[in-house]
């Protein structure tokens, strides 16, 4: 063996990749682990300012709680005077509708009166003429007819003797009568009707004056 063999540099130890793979193996992987966890702890610990936070946040929640109570208080008049004013609101509607009902029936009843006048002009008029004698199958009629008009709430007036009232009555002719010291009816020629206050017919009448 000669010098030069010697020499000769040696480019590679053999063995240097297994010191480099020892020293990135399951060791150096464990001490990145606890780096780590410790880093995660020191995250996980709250700080002064965490704490100062998380109270103030209280207090504001604690303070909006407040605030929407003395909303609450506030509002409770206005709501009451709103109740009150849908109150007055469907009593006047009852009340509207209630009239209206009343003037509908009236209305109807004094249609079905009106019709049936004619026919107890000619009641009165066989009535005059001795036609309704007590017991007649006429006179039976005639009663069971003017019931029902009375049961309508129909009322007749106009009678001789009455004074005159020009708003209910109606003057046909008028007659000069000594002894008279004010318009009175002297005969009824035409019955008037009424139902409530509203009048189906005047009453037509000849009226006694006063004689110059």
């Amino acid at each position: 063996m000669t010098d030069k063999d010697f020499e000769e540099p040696i480019d590679e130890v053999p063995g240097d990749e297994g010191s480099e793979a020892r020293a990135s193996g399951p060791d150096s992987h464990g001490a990145d682990a606890a780096a780590s966890a410790a880093d995660d702890q020191g995250e996980a610990e709250l700080t002064i300012d965490d704490i100062l936070a998380a109270v103030q946040s209280d207090e504001a929640a604690g303070a909006d709680s407040a605030e929407a109570a003395a909303a609450g208080t506030r509002d409770e008049p206005e709501l009451l005077g709103d109740l009150k004013r849908v109150q007055a609101e469907y009593a006047n509607y009852r009340r509207r509708t209630e009239e209206q009902r009343e003037l509908e029936l009236e209305r109807a009843r004094g249609s079905v009166a009106r019709s049936l006048l004619p026919v107890l002009d000619d009641l009165d008029r066989a009535e005059k003429h001795g036609d309704l004698v007590e017991g007649a199958p006429l006179a039976a009629i005639a009663d069971k007819l003017r019931g029902i008009v009375a049961k309508l709430g129909v009322e007749r007036y106009g009678a001789a003797g009455d004074v005159f009232d020009p708003q209910q009555h109606e003057a046909i002719f008028q007659a000069p009568t000594p002894g008279t010291e004010a318009p009175t009816i002297l005969e009824v020629v035409e019955v008037g009707y009424r139902l409530g206050t509203t009048e189906l017919r005047p009453a037509k009448v000849v009226v006694a004056v006063p004689a110059e």
